[in-house]
């Protein structure tokens, strides 16, 4: 009794320090009444989660009270928000209400915990994921803290996943990747975004992972030094020309991720990645000067070191559609290694660090637009049609509005639009106006006539020709890539459908209603029966004759007031339950001993195949998932589409892994390169695998041009052992530059 006592003494004092800790990060003022909502959120947070505690075995307050932590020191949150963060779970995981949360605090901090609430996973059965974010997206449009809050909240998981079991930390892996990272460089969140990234390979790739971090802390001392000495001539010549001015220069060194992703496109060592770091200049001026002093500094460091003219980046001039401003340049440093430089102003620097937070402390500043307000009004626009599919409206969300490269096009009149990399026309004329884009029956580029599909190249200047009788149809989808364009489409479409459909509801509902069966429950089985995505596609079809009505009743007959099939009475209300139940199960004879184990149990119990989009070998990590109709799909946790599949389809993840050694063999596709020295290649590639390394080479495929070559190899090999052994083995032949595996 007396231990009990003493944990519960010790767990009690942990959690005062760690409130005392969140009070002392808040940087922002606060009134007397901030004070005592903060005091009541804290004790309502702690006695609400009393009995919980998280995966690691601490008390679960903690978490809340960290989340609070990260928006009041890296983000800059006040105290509503942080008020809300130490609530964000009560209603989700207590007995709290949010009707009470009202009365305890007010209408404001109600609305954002709401938003931090997550729907009823029963209230989508195609992606709870999907829904549950299309809610927090619909509350963004209101108040930008819930975002805020829920970007804490996922970093806070993040990093302290490592007590979840692995296959649902591959799950969050997946869906932080997939969403809350681009949405962090969409808000601005740079550090986010990075320390995102980072612990997703951590998890999703740990070898790759580990071994760069150590390589980096092996060289970071020749780092710091190659750093000073770039550094060095550079403060002396800017303190000789601006000695005025206030400047802080230093190296930043570049996140894991990105200079694993430099060695996977580059295709070459560590050891010959030598931008592991950038420079960075900060200055402390006045606003009206910010440009001015910018681009004396960059003149300063391009005449110390000679700059590489096309690297130049100017979003100074021309700030990016998530408000960052920064001049970028690359020079050749010392020993002839390039150099990135980056010179801000320390509100540039402020608004990069910390986003849409920092940028409310400088709206209207310099008469700069609105960026973020823009981008809300793009969000709602995608947000205005609540029957859009989930999954779908994800990821035109997604793909379109947390764009990273983007192009610059002008209106007739001179106007700027920023639409992002690989936009057509036809989104441009949705970007101006919604019914420019339904009326489109031409564009013109720079006084040329063009396609609508036309792609949108930086400085093009556009004429759009309408004509009111002209109206979207299912290609036009096809001609757009953003959420906006995409969306408006699907609904003149819908709403095309719905009133060409009209006729054919009232005829359907009049035969249901001479039946005597309940007209709704009828409509929703012929719609799953049909597999049509809603009512509307059914009508539709019947009014085209797609789809007859008498042959409908030739399927289905009235029993009693249901309308059931004929030849099988299935039963029609299938749950989400239904949708992720394991395939049944089949009994195979087989004397080899199990290669897989999926939810722990042997896999032949299962019908299952490795996925081809992979091609997953033994020793490979590895997940299940549940497909509609074609069984368990068996997927390489680094799969292509890995990263959608567990992001939206969460729920019909399985846990897999290699259980036994087998003598199976497994394809493998290999991709070469390298220096095309005349006859022999071919030759030199096929004996180092077929008779040094004993393995069999079910396809191959090469082709050489101006002295280079590429080869595509499938092999068959037994594990990634040997899979390892064939990539190293090609890789030391001499005229073999890179050997990588296809993803």
């Amino acid at each position: 009794m007396a231990e009990v006592l003493e944990i519960k003494n010790e767990e009690k004092k942990l959690i005062q320090s760690a409130y005392r800790d969140l009070l002392r990060s808040i940087k922002s003022k606060m009134t007397d009444q901030d004070k005592i909502d903060l005091r009541n959120a804290y004790e309502l947070a702690v006695e609400s989660h009393a009995q919980q505690r998280r995966k690691s075995g601490e008390p679960y307050i903690m978490h809340p009270i960290a989340v609070a932590k990260i928006c009041a020191e890296e983000i800059g949150l006040g105290p509503t928000a942080i008020v809300c963060a130490l609530l964000h779970d009560v209603v989700e995981d207590t007995e709290v209400t949010l009707e009470q949360i009202r009365i305890m605090f007010n209408d404001k901090v109600a609305k954002i915990v709401d938003g931090l609430t997550k729907l009823d996973s029963a209230y989508s059965r195609n992606s709870p994921q999907a829904e549950n974010f299309r809610k927090v997206l619909s509350t963004l449009i209101e108040d930008v803290r819930v975002v805020l809050i829920k970007m804490a909240d996922r970093l806070h998981n993040m990093r302290t996943l490592g007590a979840m079991p692995r296959h649902k930390q591959l799950k969050i892996a997946a869906e932080t990747s997939y969403i809350y990272a681009p949405l962090a460089h969409r808000l601005g969140l740079y550090q986010f975004k990075i320390e995102f990234l980072d612990l997703c390979m951590k998890i999703t790739d740990p070898e790759n992972y580990h071994g760069i971090a150590k390589k980096l802390a092996q060289t970071k001392r020749e780092r710091e030094s190659y750093v000073n000495q770039f550094i060095e001539p550079l403060k002396t010549k800017i303190k000789e020309e601006l000695e005025d001015i206030n400047i802080s220069i230093y190296g930043r060194p570049k996140s894991i991720y990105s200079i694993w992703n430099k060695i996977r496109t580059k295709k070459v060592p560590f050891e010959e990645i030598y931008d592991l770091f950038a420079i960075r200049i900060i200055l402390d001026v006045p606003s009206q000067k910010e440009k001015l002093l910018c681009w004396q500094v960059y003149s300063i460091v391009t005449d110390v070191h000679t700059p590489i003219p096309e690297r130049l980046k100017d979003w100074i001039t021309t700030p990016k559609s998530n408000g960052y401003e920064s001049l970028h340049t690359t020079v050749i440093g010392p020993k002839g290694r390039y150099v990135e430089v980056q010179i801000r102003t320390e509100r540039m620097n402020e608004i990069a660090e910390r986003g849409f937070a920092a940028h409310w402390k400088y709206k209207g500043l310099n008469k700069q637009k609105d960026v973020y307000e823009r981008w809300l009004d793009s969000v709602r626009d995608i947000l205005e049609d609540p029957q859009s599919d989930a999954v779908e409206f994800l990821g035109d969300f997604r793909a379109n509005n947390l764009f990273n490269e983007e192009v610059y096009v002008y209106t007739p009149k001179g106007d700027m639009q920023i639409l992002p990399l690989g936009a057509t026309a036809l989104d441009f004329a949705f970007s101006i106006h919604t019914d420019l884009g339904y009326h489109c029956t031409s564009i013109k580029v720079n006084n040329k006539l063009v396609p609508m599909g036309y792609k949108l190249k930086n400085g093009d200047q556009l004429q759009i020709f309408t004509n009111k009788n002209q109206k979207p149809n299912e290609n036009w989808l096809k001609m757009v890539t953003t959420g906006k364009a995409k969306s408006k489409i699907r609904s003149a479409m819908k709403e095309e459908r719905r009133k060409e459909g009209l006729i054919s509801r009232e005829a359907l509902e009049r035969k249901l209603k001479n039946l005597k069966v309940d007209i709704e429950s009828a409509i929703e089985l012929l719609v799953k029966h049909y597999k049509y995505s809603s009512h509307i596609d059914l009508y539709y079809d019947i009014a085209t004759d797609a789809l007859c009505i008498p042959d409908i009743f030739k399927i289905f007959k009235a029993d009693g007031n249901q309308l059931v099939e004929i030849e099988a009475e299935k039963p029609v209300n299938e749950t989400v339950e239904d949708v992720v139940r394991p395939p049944k199960r089949v009994r195979k004879k087989n004397d080899l001993k199990p290669r897989l184990l999926i939810n722990g149990e042997p896999a032949e119990r299962f019908e299952y195949t490795l996925a081809s989009c992979c091609n997953p070998v033994q020793g490979d990590q590895i997940f299940a998932f549940l497909t509609a109709n074609a069984g368990l799909k068996i997927h390489r946790v680094n799969c292509p589409n890995a990263t959608n599949l567990m992001a939206n389809y969460g729920y019909r993840v399985m846990k897999a892994e290699w259980s036994s050694t087998t003598n199976s063999t497994f394809v493998a596709d290999l991709k070469i390169t390298g220096v095309d020295d005349g006859p022999g290649v071919i030759e030199r590639l096929t004996n180092q695998i077929s008779s040094n390394l004993k393995l069999n080479i079910r396809s191959f495929s090469i082709s050489g041009n101006e002295g280079y070559y590429e080869g595509l190899i499938s092999l068959l090999v037994t594990n990634t052992d040997q899979l390892n052994v064939a990539i190293q083995s090609l890789q030391n032949l001499n005229s073999v530059s890179t050997v990588t595996r296809l993803e």
